[in-house]
């Protein structure tokens, strides 16, 4: 724009009065004018586009000042040049800039969290991603616009948490975050799952194993040692069901006494960690237990209420720190039961891993590839369960000599 069209000065602008009038306009050139009324000063823009004057506003003096009107005007007669209306592309960008502002990966992540991911697993589970996410995405992550982040911000993100040791929690992360793009794309905020690029990038994680006792003396003894614990009548009980159910601690700490089927003998839960209920066969000393502690828990809603609020189930780590009182820790962990079930039940007790496999609620395919339902393989169950009860009855019994278990020095 040429120097002879920019008529105004700053101090004509500051000191520009409708002089008694109810508007009044001073033309800068280029079709920049300052509309000045009694209570605002607004710069407008007059062009013509498609044979219609049209006009656009560039912003309120002084927040706007007469420097940035005049880059304004340039910029928008460039956009003319090239037969683009100023009024059309500013709707469109201003469209864009919400879209985008509402659709961040901490928006879209927010809405899996609540839409598909608190439906899908148990309430603890749910808790501890949502912690992952706001500790180790949301802070690099959750103000970009989901569809700008590329493969290497994710991989950023990740190496940060990788190199503080967490290299689990890295891979962890890397999931939940391929859930909510993969959310995005089924929601078209996205075309695909930018982690996939990122295969084999991360350090690999090393399995951790829950400690566990599997040999026949071992879990004799471990047997008679839970008989032996002397906390509250809540926790003992958990403790006592443990090896008898051999599920998740989160998922028998949530046990409610509705979900109880006493004339069948069975649990349904609610969900499992993989979202999915599962109906567990109770044998005869598991319906034994239940009916002891209903003597004193029935009146609440859960089989295990907490210690300090009867509305809460108790801590999930009340059945951990009993082993630890017991002298167990590093020998016997609350999820230990499963690998001790696992491994009797397929090792010496000939039951079919799959069948073992779906009693630990663990997602079975068929050979189509379909997950089996929370009813499959019933009766097989039950008759598992019944033994798998009589047999851990077997080896409390007083003449079953055993070699009692100690931590192996290091």
């Amino acid at each position: 724009m040429s120097r002879a069209a920019n008529k105004l000065t700053n101090t004509a602008v500051k000191n520009a009065t409708t002089e008694g009038k109810a508007q009044r306009k001073l033309a800068d050139g280029g079709g920049l004018t300052l509309v000045v009324k009694p209570e605002s000063k607004v710069w407008w823009l007059r062009y013509r586009y498609d044979g219609k004057e049209k006009t656009l506003t560039l912003g309120a003096y002084p927040q706007t000042s007469l420097k940035e009107a005049r880059a304004k005007r340039d910029e928008a007669k460039q956009l003319l040049t090239e037969g683009i209306d100023p009024v059309t592309h500013r709707a469109t960008h201003k469209t864009k800039r919400v879209e985008a502002t509402a659709n961040t990966f901490k928006a879209v992540a927010t809405e899996w969290l609540k839409e598909v991911h608190q439906k899908a697993v148990v309430e603890e589970h749910y808790n501890r991603n949502v912690r992952r996410l706001e500790q180790h995405a949301f802070p690099k992550l959750g103000r970009r616009p989901i569809s700008e982040i590329e493969p290497s911000d994710i991989l950023t993100t990740l190496r940060d948490v990788a190199k503080t040791g967490r290299v689990e929690t890295a891979h962890r992360v890397k999931t939940l975050i391929s859930q909510v793009f993969r959310y995005a794309v089924s929601t078209s905020r996205v075309q695909r799952d930018m982690t996939a690029d990122l295969q084999g990038l991360l350090p690999a994680s090393q399995t951790k194993h829950h400690a566990a006792v599997v040999t026949p003396d071992e879990i004799a003894d471990l047997l008679k040692r839970i008989d032996t614990y002397w906390g509250t009548p809540t926790v003992c009980m958990a403790l006592k069901l443990s090896p008898l159910l051999f599920l998740r601690p989160g998922e028998l700490r949530t046990m409610k006494w509705e979900q109880i089927d006493w004339e069948a003998a069975t649990w349904t839960t609610e969900r499992t960690k993989n979202g999915e209920p599962l109906v567990v066969p109770l044998a005869r000393q598991a319906i034994e237990l239940l009916n002891q502690i209903r003597e004193v828990n029935g009146k609440w809603e859960w089989v295990f209420p907490g210690g300090h609020s009867k509305n809460k189930p108790m801590s999930n780590n009340a059945v951990r720190t009993a082993l630890t009182r017991l002298e167990l820790h590093g020998i016997m962990s609350a999820h230990g039961f499963r690998a001790m079930a696992r491994t009797v039940l397929t090792e010496r007790l000939g039951f079919r891993a799959e069948i073992v496999e779906m009693q630990l609620a663990h997602r079975v395919k068929d050979m189509h590839g379909r997950a089996y339902n929370r009813t499959t393989w019933l009766p097989e169950r039950q008759a598992m369960m019944q033994q798998w009860a009589d047999y851990l009855d077997n080896l409390k019994k007083p003449d079953n000599n055993v070699t009692p278990i100690h931590k192996t020095a290091n």
